[in-house]
């Protein structure tokens, strides 16, 4: 399986999570080192580079894969730009939209579309897609981008369905991290724990428990949903 996104962080969380139920994880990042590391904490696991906006980038990346493992049975799309200059819309400079596009839902669609053949031969797999709760706030250009990979999501469900690939997302609310919690002044910490039904800080664990649940086969009759994991946040709006 391949993992974007991996050399730290939620990205890192996944392929330890999945590696500890047995798979063998590619790390791909666009950060060598940090993938380099990654695998020094998990036995089997493989370190590539990977800009997923890049085509000839993603395309060596399966080819790799496909060497040493076989093939691709799990794509989780996790690399991503995330918020900061980009919860701004009307301001942000083209050139920074079309950036954060090209990562944020292009790189998922390059990431699956050669992932695609590799799935077909052995018979199915499945797409996770890391989507965010903003997709459905409307917070300048990073939730747009969320919210047209959920688009995707459910596009790619129907197109590769006859392919016996599912296609899935998940949309974390705040999750937290000790940078995570530095960074965010007081009233922000106050209003999210304030607008969750759950009153705790998201944890990783939240994430990945439900990554493997999507991923394995008792979640075999879902597929083109993007379950959001917030702590009910959207919900008491």
């Amino acid at each position: 399986m391949i993992v974007t996104g991996a050399g730290n962080g939620i990205g890192l969380a996944y392929a330890e999570a999945f590696t500890a139920e047995g798979a063998s994880v590619t790390i791909a990042d666009i950060d060598l080192g940090a993938a380099r590391s990654a695998t020094e904490r998990l036995d089997g696991s493989l370190a590539v580079a990977v800009d997923v906006a890049v085509e000839a980038e993603v395309a060596a990346m399966v080819d790799a894969v496909v060497d040493r493992f076989g093939g691709v049975d799990v794509l989780v799309n996790n690399a991503g730009l995330h918020m900061g200059s980009y919860n701004l819309t009307s301001t942000l400079p083209l050139g920074e939209w079309r950036r954060l596009f090209d990562v944020n839902l292009f790189g998922c669609m390059l990431c699956a579309r050669h992932c695609r053949p590799s799935m077909v031969e052995r018979g199915g797999g499945v797409i996770l897609n890391q989507s965010s709760n903003s997709s459905y706030l409307g917070i300048g250009a990073y939730s747009i981008s969320k919210l047209a990979l959920n688009g995707l999501t459910l596009s790619l469900a129907q197109e590769y369905a006859p392919d016996n690939i599912r296609v899935v997302g998940i949309a974390p609310g705040m999750v937290a991290s000790d940078a995570v919690l530095a960074r965010l002044e007081d009233v922000h910490k106050q209003a999210v724990l304030g607008g969750q039904l759950v009153e705790r800080w998201g944890q990783a664990e939240d994430l990945t428990g439900m990554a493997l649940l999507l991923c394995s086969d008792q979640a075999s009759f879902v597929t083109g949903q993007t379950v959001t994991v917030d702590g009910g946040f959207l919900k008491r709006l």
